[in-house]
Parts: C-alpha cells; structure tokens; sequence
C-alpha cells in the first residue's frame, strides 16, 4: 500500500532537484514508487542535510563509482569543478575527469536545448 506522505515528500524532492513533480496516478511502476517514497521521500528530505549538500554527495559517489548514467541526471552547474578537483585527489584523476567530460555533455546539450527553444 503507498503512503501518500511519503510520496508527497519525495514528489516534492524531485521536483525541487528536477523540474518536475510525478504524480501518484502516474506512478504505476512499483520500482518507480519505492524510489520515490523511499529515497526521495524518506532519505533525501531528512532534516540535517540542505538538499545542495545532499546532491554534492550523491555527484561525488557516482563520479568515483564510474556510474555516468545516472551521474548525468544529478549534475548542476553549481561548482562542478570545484567537486571535481576535490575528487580527483580522493576517488582519482581518471574518475574526476570523466566527471568533467560527463558535466561538459549534459551543460552542452543544454545549452543547445536553451537556445532552440529562445529561437522559436
């Protein structure tokens, strides 16, 4: 059974890190609910992490662990090279840099979406 709180919560997340606020009558995918209720809508909106921090970590931990996938829908603009240099002497230069060249795909790609829809 879903808990319409939690998955407020997460929903609320999601939205404030994404642009977007699935709703429950969407969200048919048991997978996509438990995501949603348990990692955004119980971890992610603990108190004692601002969400930025959170999103620092999450950047960190899949830069080192190699995981470009999803690396690629957490980064934000916000002192990504900054991250990214700290990283290089704690998770390795190879890891940093594939970091960079990821953050440098996802920031061109939208830039381009950005001005594409300026041109219309």
């Amino acid at each position: 059974m879903a808990d319409s709180t939690r998955f407020d919560r997460g929903a609320q997340v999601l939205e404030q890190l994404f642009g977007f606020r699935p709703t429950a009558e969407q969200t048919t995918d048991d997978f996509a609910r438990v995501t949603i209720e348990n990692l955004f809508g119980d971890v992610w909106s603990r108190p004692g992490l601002a969400l930025r921090d959170r999103s620092l970590a999450t950047v960190s931990a899949l830069t080192v662990l190699g995981r470009e996938a999803e690396l690629r829908q957490h980064l934000m603009r916000e002192q990504i090279r900054e991250l990214m240099l700290q990283l290089a002497h704690y998770g390795g230069w190879p890891v940093a840099v594939m970091g960079l060249r990821v953050a440098g795909e996802v920031f061109a790609a939208a830039d381009k979406a950005a001005e594409g829809q300026k041109s219309r």
